[in-house]
């Protein structure tokens, strides 16, 4: 089919929909059912947890690669190498019996991941215009955005009731019903000039200072925050950063992160708030382990906790879209990340009896999903509309990053 003639349809948005949700399945549910699986394949909670860090850290490292890819390759390919390494991932999950499938599952997740996640808002980018395209993306954001809270609610419910591999089983699903819905798509791909060659040398310094970072956010409690090996950690981030700044504004042909993309400012506001919303939506993890751990829930328990998230997210997109389409991005912009701090807020009033607790957290979930509502769609428009059309692979990439970092 000739790319240029197609347009949209409900079937490709139902498509990248599941093709996101496989994501949360694989990466909210897993953090909601961490008791379940220690006891299933009796590995250590240390292990688990570098085990659940590595879906973040490999597609922290490698989604801005995945997205640049997809603008060159094609973004239906790389959407269909993401569905595939998800499959792969979610099997090895299921035939586990201890922690190396475990280990090499967590890492495809993670790598299927940094590939679907780019390169879906570029199809979308590329085959729905003006009022569809905020339509579409909104979809898009009910999966991205409302797909924790749907796979929080799920997970909670499978685990409990069917066993915790059954989640990926459902992944597993999920990935194979996105290909066939996208088989019929004509691939979009970047016109560009000139042969393309990688930037190895940005890549390199990029892994080493995303890994200094994920070892220092995930194991600095327990290696100690003063200790020798967590300072000298935090000072290959610092530098390993500032490194691959200089080194990327230094690169001419095709860098990894091309930074004249931040010369456009609502791409820049779009990003750095999705940056800020998305430092404090680890609460929803915080609050899921802390009820299971300090107030003694269920996996199922904790799910039906944030099914007031769900249907707040859920039902919010949708106006989110509308009122942007009425006053423009900013004001849904900022009223959203008001209400969603207002949520988190209340859900850190940890000292509260039990039954109040459970009642204010409960509203705290509802706030965070409506305030997140109202944000999703605007910010993820102006961000998409202001990129290139030759580089929304990678902008969404980089986009995309503070959300799975």
């Amino acid at each position: 089919m000739d790319a240029t003639a197609y347009k949209g349809t409900n079937k490709l948005i139902i498509g990248i929909v599941f093709g996101v949700i496989t994501f949360w399945l694989f990466a909210q549910a897993m953090v909601n059912i961490v008791p379940a699986v220690q006891d299933d394949l009796g590995v250590n909670l240390g292990t688990l947890n570098i085990a659940i860090s590595l879906t973040s850290l490999f597609s922290g490292m490698f989604i801005v690669v995945a997205g640049g890819l997809a603008d060159r390759m094609g973004r239906k390919k790389i959407t269909y190498l993401g569905l595939i390494l998800s499959v792969i991932g979610s099997l090895l999950l299921v035939l586990a019996q201890g922690s190396i499938l475990l280990i090499i599952g967590r890492v495809l997740q993670g790598l299927s991941a940094a590939c679907i996640m780019p390169a879906t808002i570029a199809l979308m980018k590329a085959y729905f215009e003006g009022a569809e395209r905020q339509r579409a993306l909104s979809y898009w954001s009910i999966g991205s955005w409302g797909g924790s809270g749907i796979t929080s609610f799920a997970g909670g419910a499978i685990a409990t009731y069917m066993g915790w591999k059954w989640i990926f089983i459902f992944s597993i699903i999920f990935a194979v019903l996105a290909m066939w819905l996208i088989k019929d798509v004509p691939e979009s791909k970047a016109e560009t000039t000139g042969k393309f060659k990688f930037d190895y040398g940005g890549l390199a310094i990029f892994i080493v200072a995303m890994l200094a970072i994920n070892i220092v956010i995930t194991q600095g409690s327990e290696l100690g925050w003063t200790s020798a090996i967590t300072l000298i950690l935090a000072g290959v981030s610092i530098v390993g950063i500032i490194a691959f700044v200089r080194y990327e504004l230094r690169q001419k042909q095709t860098p990894l992160i091309d930074f004249k993309l931040f010369q456009n400012k609502a791409y820049t506001g779009a990003t750095i708030s999705n940056f800020l919303l998305n430092a404090v939506a680890g609460t929803l993890i915080v609050a899921n382990t802390y009820v299971q751990v300090g107030r003694g829930f269920s996996a199922f328990q904790s799910g039906m906790l944030s099914i007031g998230y769900l249907i707040a997210v859920l039902g919010m997109i949708r106006v989110g879209e509308k009122i942007m389409q009425r006053v423009g991005a900013r004001n849904p912009m900022i009223w959203g990340t008001i209400v969603t701090l207002i949520g988190v807020a209340i859900m850190g009033i940890t000292f509260l009896p039990d039954l109040l607790y459970t009642i204010v957290v409960f509203v705290g979930f509802i706030l965070f999903g409506l305030g997140l509502g109202m944000y999703a769609t605007p910010s993820t428009d102006t961000a998409v509309s202001a990129a290139p059309d030759n580089k929304v692979g990678e902008a969404s990439g980089i986009y995309k990053t503070i959300n799975i970092i």
